[in-house]
């Protein structure tokens, strides 16, 4: 018997090493457990049978109109958003998360502020269905969530811009106190997570703001300095995978991008450009274990960008939403958090 080690510690004569899509797919031949762990652990093994993230933009305005449509994408497939339902209650500025099976988003505006909480299931096509309220009703929060709860932090209300509040995904009822922000946080700041942390960024109060906090999702809590992001980002959007988080949106209307390291602390990096300064202020975001997605945008656009969240550089094109939309909610089923934008 030859000692041979093939490509990828595969013990076949013909391995095949896996390539994206890394969801619904496979990587024929024997792996060794450690070569199996190492690519799953960066997000690039294939999950054969289980169906590929899907992504759902939510609400927000088309150019200066409310809408109440949810529009759906498949995130491993190029291509553009389709319908996927509608809000119960119509409105934009609001923020979603949720787990593998459910899509949870909640506050906004429908003209004041709004404590609603609703839910879809990803599975299904269909309208949102009521899940609860949040602790204080509020627009231009920010929302992260792991696969058990979802955060939804700061936002402009009466009352308090520092309140953050949770849910557990598989239940429905109203939200439950989790601590406070650093400092009053809105005007779209944004946020993410990996299993363990949520970390939320970007403008506080009236002031632009580089400032990057993290909770501990389990556990509840005040947020905890993390570091800063390499620019000052206003009405902001965030992706992640189960490493990093990357940040897109300034006032200055650039393109640039910034990210970090979920588990560590420290400052951002520059991760790269957005193709279209138009999506830079004001879009939705959603994530797969493996794709970042921007969507929409203040300047009356419909434009989709992605970016390979692993690896630097610039966005590329992935489609078009059914409308120009802005100020609305993303999230997905591949549960890397999002929140609105």
């Amino acid at each position: 018997m030859s000692d041979k080690r093939y490509l990828g510690n595969i013990i076949t004569q013909n391995p095949t090493a896996p390539a994206g899509p890394y969801e619904d797919g496979a990587a024929s031949g024997v792996w060794s457990l450690a070569e199996a762990f190492a690519y799953t652990k960066a997000g690039l093994w294939p999950t054969a049978g289980n169906a590929a993230p899907i992504g759902v933009f939510s609400g927000g305005y088309a150019v200066s109109t409310l809408v109440n449509t949810l529009e759906r994408i498949t995130i491993s497939t190029l291509g553009n958003s389709t319908d996927f339902g509608d809000q119960a209650v119509s409105r934009g500025y609001n923020a979603g998360g949720g787990s593998d099976v459910r899509g949870i988003e909640g506050g906004g505006t429908t003209g004041s502020s709004s404590n609603v909480i609703e839910f879809n299931t990803f599975a299904s096509l269909g309208n949102n269905t009521d899940f609860g309220d949040l602790t204080v009703a509020r627009f231009e929060l920010a929302a992260a969530s792991n696969n058990t709860r979802t955060l939804f932090a700061g936002g402009d209300s009466a009352s308090s811009d520092n309140v953050v509040d949770y849910v557990t995904n598989a239940t429905t009822g109203n939200a439950t106190d989790f601590g406070d922000t650093t400092q009053t946080r809105r005007y779209q700041w944004s946020g993410a997570a990996s299993s363990t942390r949520a970390v939320f960024g970007g403008d506080g109060s009236a002031t632009y703001d580089d400032n990057v906090e993290y909770f501990t999702i389990a556990s509840t809590g005040n947020g905890t300095n993390f570091g800063t992001l390499t620019d000052t980002f206003e009405y902001c959007s965030t992706c992640a995978d189960a490493t990093r988080a990357v940040w897109a949106g300034q006032s200055s209307r650039t393109t640039a991008m910034s990210y970090i390291t979920i588990a560590s602390t420290g400052n951002g990096t520059d991760f790269g450009d957005l193709t279209k300064s138009n999506n830079q202020m004001n879009n939705g975001n959603t994530s797969s274990p493996t794709r970042g997605i921007f969507a929409g945008g203040y300047f009356n656009n419909n434009v989709i960008e992605y970016i390979t969240i692993a690896t630097t550089g610039n966005s590329a094109d992935f489609g078009d939403l059914t409308q120009t939309t802005r100020f609305m909610a993303g999230y997905s089923s591949g549960n890397a958090s999002v929140q609105s934008a």
